[in-house]
C-alpha cells in the first residue's frame, strides 16, 4: 500500500545530524554497504561509459546526475544559486567518454560537490552562513540527498554487474 503522506519532520534536530546524514549517504563506511563514492572508486573510464542497454544511463551519467543534485541542494540551503556547476544543463548529462569532462573530472566533480555540501551544512550550523530554510526544511533537503546518494550507489552497483 502506498503512503499518501510523509511522517512529519522531527523538530529540535541538532545541526550535527545533518552532517552525519551527508556522511552516511556519501561514505566512508556506510552501514548499508557501498556508498556512492565507493561505488565509483573501482570504475575506470571504459566501464563508466558502458550502458546496460541502449538508451539507459551509464555510470558516469549517474555520477554527474547525483553531483548536480548535491549542487542544487546546496543552493536550496543557502537560498540562492551557488557557484556554477561545471557543466551546462541540468539533471541528466550525456557522457560518452570522448567529449566533455574526463572520467577523473567526473569523479572529482562528485567528491567536490559532496565536500561543498558538507561545508555548507557545517557553516550554517556554526552560524557562519545563513539559510532561508527552517531547521526542518534543511533536514528534509539533506535527508533527501543522502537517500538519493544511497539509491544511486545501488544503481551503480547494478550497472557494474550488468555490463561486466
Amino acid at each position: 500500500m502506498a503512503t499518501l503522506t510523509k511522517t512529519p519532520t522531527p523538530t529540535g534536530i541538532p545541526a550535527a545530524v545533518l552532517a552525519r546524514l551527508i556522511d552516511e549517504g556519501h561514505g566512508p563506511n556506510a552501514w548499508y554497504g557501498v556508498d556512492v563514492q565507493a561505488a565509483i572508486a573501482d570504475v575506470d573510464a571504459a566501464l563508466a561509459a558502458k550502458r546496460p542497454k541502449p538508451g539507459r544511463h551509464n555510470i558516469a551519467e549517474i555520477a554527474l546526475h547525483h553531483a548536480f543534485w548535491l549542487h542544487e541542494v546546496r543552493g536550496r540551503l543557502v537560498g540562492g544559486t551557488p557557484d556554477g556547476f561545471p557543466l551546462s544543463g541540468e539533471d541528466w548529462f550525456s557522457w560518452e567518454g570522448g567529449a566533455g569532462p574526463s572520467w577523473d573530472e567526473v569523479k572529482t566533480t562528485l567528491s567536490t560537490e559532496v565536500e561543498r555540501l558538507r561545508d555548507t551544512v557545517d557553516a550554517i550550523a556554526r552560524g557562519a552562513s545563513s539559510s532561508p530554510l527552517a531547521a526542518e526544511g534543511r533536514f528534509d533537503q539533506v535527508l533527501g540527498i543522502a537517500a538519493h546518494g544511497a539509491y544511486h550507489a545501488g544503481q551503480i552497483q547494478l550497472v557494474k554487474a550488468l555490463v561486466s
